[in-house]
């Protein structure tokens, strides 16, 4: 029957992960594997039977989560009754450590047989470099995203292996723009803009109103505007309910496939800070990032940051090659300025075009697909005792 592998993936990103995961380790072991566990819609897909609905744990922020806490609590407790009747060979949860911290700390505490293996490393580079401390106690080895993160977990006995960044085998790069375009109606002479407002509630309700205002401030100069909004599931039904009443024309897609295509189809484009960005400079579009979150949490994440910039584009080329624009300068009138000099402006979008080639090449260890790597590392340690 093969190994039972219990995932956990609370949030977007961790369900595609998942769900790459989930095929490389079939491939690896000629199908011969099993899947329990928690995940999203991906993941489903993938013969998953998640033991909840994960689209209510996407949480961000102190102040974001603690009205949510019950829930929370409630959710590890049924997790952590699931994987002691599963009995895994392995558990491997993907991010989302506000959840998934509980449950590794928990086994810990329990004395768990279960080997326990984290994916996706802590930003511990940008702040809070203590957890790193903690993670080396409560789970047995973890699988990095970028090169220089396992030296930052070794140092405390935590084995931590570089399988490399996802959005390398995500396929943005190979999207179809002329075909989205004739697809949904767009005019060749449409300027195309893609909005991408985040996977998470919050992120949502906070920042489209200020991407709408930007869009209103945009058309005002640009009359032949189109916008192009690819969402998630999480948000799917908020992001199709504020799409109505823009200065331009709207069409929001959600399929994969089409996501791809529509990042294609953008001359430039808005997004949230996060992993959106690196999608973005695989499909080559220019963007500026913007952000805001709930002030105190936002005065706490100021007070423990430890790098210059949020942007990874920016991080991995170690300049502001995408403009940041993050709280009190995530306003309507700087983001159109930003967005209409990047429209006019032929220079800097060949500039950041050449830090996308730079910070991607960053990414890929030794050629070799990042969900193959992670697959070989997880079936590498059921052989082994927990530490």
């Amino acid at each position: 029957m093969g190994p039972l592998i219990y995932l956990i993936a609370c949030e977007p990103s961790g369900d595609q992960l998942g769900a790459m995961l989930m095929t490389a380790l079939r491939e690896e072991t000629a199908g011969q594997v099993r899947f329990a566990g928690v995940g999203g819609p991906l993941m489903t897909a993938q013969g998953l039977q998640s033991l909840f609905d994960v689209r209510d744990m996407a949480l961000l922020g102190i102040f974001e989560v603690l009205p949510k806490a019950h829930m929370v609590l409630k959710r590890v407790k049924a997790t952590l009754a699931d994987i002691e009747t599963q009995r895994p060979d392995i558990l491997v949860t993907i991010d989302s450590w506000g959840f998934t911290g509980r449950i590794h700390e928990r086994l810990t505490k329990r004395q768990s047989p279960i080997p326990r293996v984290r994916y996706v490393a802590p930003q511990v580079w940008a702040w809070r470099p203590a957890r790193a401390k903690q993670l080396a106690r409560w789970i047995n080895h973890l699988m990095t995203l970028l090169p220089f993160e396992p030296p930052y977990f070794t140092k405390y006995g935590l084995p931590a292996t570089w399988v490399g960044h996802p959005v390398m085998e995500s396929g943005f790069g190979h999207g179809d723009g002329a075909a989205f375009r004739k697809r949904h109606g767009i005019a060749a002479d449409r300027r195309v803009i893609g909005i991408l407002p985040g996977s998470r509630r919050s992120e949502v309700t906070r920042l489209l109103p200020v991407f709408k205002d930007t869009i209103a401030r945009l058309a005002q100069r640009y009359p032949n505007l189109h916008v192009v909004m690819p969402t998630v599931d999480t948000v799917a039904h908020e992001v199709y309910a504020a799409a109505d009443g823009w200065s331009a024309p709207v069409t929001v897609v959600m399929e994969a496939d089409q996501r791809r295509d529509a990042f294609a189809a953008c001359d430039v484009a808005l997004a949230a800070s996060g992993t959106v960005s690196l999608e973005l400079a695989l499909a080559g579009v220019p963007h500026i990032i913007a952000y805001r979150v709930n002030a105190l949490s936002y005065l706490i994440f100021k007070l423990f940051v430890r790098t210059r910039h949020v942007n990874l584009v920016n991080i991995l080329v170690e300049h502001e090659a995408v403009p940041e624009r993050l709280q009190a300068r995530c306003r309507p009138e700087v983001l159109a300025d930003d967005l209409g000099l990047l429209m006019r402006d032929e220079m800097r979008r060949v500039a950041q075009r050449a830090d996308f080639s730079a910070a991607l090449s960053k990414l890929l260890p030794g050629g070799e697909r990042p969900s193959r790597r992670a697959a070989q590392t997880v079936l590498s340690l059921l052989s082994r005792p927990p530490i």
